[in-house]
């Protein structure tokens, strides 16, 4: 919608994306958080796995829950503005630069995570929102962060996606940005609850009950 309306305008494009992605995971965390712990992310799934948080076992059926879901959006989100349900990208997301960017924005993703679970795990949605915002705009690579959306994305020929070509690179880079950012929280804050998402009892924060 925002590249239909944007009439060629990238900025605003990019700012109707940036704007539908930061609330729409503020809710979807919000929502899922109690149910599965708001796992959207391979990156985040597996980080967690590798700290304790989730059985090693339960990991592949993430994983698939992930990608299906992400491709599920693709298609219905291109369907309902009459595309076709999948067609690959050509948009070219190539070059040191765009790698980069993957990186930091990983890497930031996971640093917010790890961070705020730590000692507000109540702020995480709102932290993760308000970090894919921003990260949409001074990163390079306009912040894919997951994996499975990268995936998802090289079947949408449209303003969001990105050539299969380029994919691999940048999953490689997210899966790099996110171990280094769960390594370096595991030194500097080495005390992370069991899991990311684990909500903070009141009594724990020394809130009145």
């Amino acid at each position: 919608m925002g590249d239909k309306l944007a009439g060629g305008n990238v900025a605003i494009a990019l700012l109707a994306n940036t704007l539908a992605t930061g609330a729409g995971l503020v809710a979807l965390i919000l929502t899922f958080g109690p149910v599965s712990g708001a796992h959207f992310n391979p990156a985040v799934t597996l980080a967690d796995a590798t700290q304790g948080g989730l059985p090693w076992r339960e990991v592949p059926v993430y994983v698939v829950a992930q990608m299906v879901g992400a491709f599920a959006g693709v298609g219905i989100a291109n369907f309902m503005f009459e595309k076709p349900v999948f067609f690959l990208s050509t948009h070219e997301r190539s070059g040191l630069g765009q790698l980069v960017g993957e990186f930091v924005a990983t890497f930031g993703l996971l640093a917010v995570i790890w961070g705020c679970a730590r000692r507000r795990a109540g702020a995480v949605p709102f932290a993760v929102g308000a970090y894919i915002t921003a990260a949409y705009w001074f990163t390079s690579s306009t912040s894919f962060a997951n994996p499975a959306v990268t995936l998802a994305r090289a079947a949408s020929d449209t303003f969001a996606g990105i050539r299969p070509v380029d994919v691999p690179g940048f999953v490689i880079a997210q899966l790099l940005g996110a171990a280094s950012a769960t390594a370096m929280f595991r030194w500097l804050v080495p005390a992370l609850p069991a899991v990311a998402e684990r909500v903070v009892d009141p009594r724990e924060s020394g809130a009145a009950p």
